[in-house]
């Protein structure tokens, strides 16, 4: 039995998340689906990430035992293929980028050291139809600097019970690190604005609530300082609304 780790990207507009979910159409719904019929044998991932509905990857993880002789440098290509029926014009919305070979036991959730987010802004007085499904298009000026200034409050090991929502699976602990948050802006197009977030792991809805809070602090609507009250009252009403979720990319998990 082989234990392979596969390498995904994917445009999540058109998926109910990753996770399987019965009648349902989701990432990880469609890859087992297609691959069992593919490869006449039962085929079952297991993601590092559940990615919300609307959400994107470029470095979603996924392992997968299996018998397949397929050798494993020619496997992005042939699960590629059986997911040609997916493809529109030549282009699909899910692709497996690279896989590897890894050892019995090792699981991408279980044993990943931590992850990055990206989230994309689009700060202009009018919005972009073609990026409704890739940016939080925001219409009022934001404070970019007051929005730079509040990282660093939420740089370290704390309880985030703040920037989690109900509905998610229960954790034992809402104690996470965030290793690093930048805010940046485009130089060829400053309305555009990227968030990247690395953390040893991130609640329900973490990053987007994080996203919500820093946008409320552009809008003036609170002061950079504030993260760290609302941090400290770990009470998810103090902290700001929940952005979108077409502006997140899971973009790389960490091993």
């Amino acid at each position: 039995m082989r234990n392979l780790l596969l390498t995904i990207r994917y445009d999540g507009s058109a998926y109910h998340g990753w996770a399987r979910q019965p009648g349902i159409r989701t990432v990880c719904g469609r890859m087992e689906e297609t691959f069992s019929e593919y490869f006449h044998t039962p085929v079952v991932l297991e993601g590092a990430s559940r990615t919300d509905a609307g959400v994107h990857a470029n470095g979603q993880r996924a392992t997968l035992r299996t018998e397949l002789g397929v050798p494993t440098d020619k496997i992005p290509r042939v699960f590629n293929t059986a997911l040609a029926d997916d493809r529109i014009e030549g282009l699909s919305d899910i692709e497996v980028v690279a896989a590897q070979e890894m050892p019995e036991g090792f699981h991408a959730r279980f044993d990943a050291k931590g992850k990055r987010y990206i989230y994309r802004i689009r700060n202009a007085k009018l919005p972009d139809i073609f990026l409704k499904h890739y940016r939080w298009q925001v219409l009022p000026p934001l404070d970019f600097e007051a929005m730079r200034a509040a990282c660093p409050y939420i740089v370290g090991e704390k309880d985030f019970a703040c920037f989690q929502s109900a509905g998610g699976t229960p954790r034992e602990s809402t104690v996470r690190e965030v290793f690093s948050l930048d805010l940046t802006r485009s130089l060829e197009d400053p309305a555009e604005m990227e968030m990247r977030i690395e953390g040893s792991g991130f609640l329900y809805n973490m990053v987007r609530i994080i996203t919500g809070t820093l946008v409320e602090v552009g809008l003036g609507k609170r002061r950079p300082e504030d993260l760290e009250y609302i941090i400290a009252s770990k009470d998810r009403a103090n902290a700001g609304i929940i952005a979108p979720a077409g502006g997140l990319w899971l973009d790389e998990v960490f091993y």
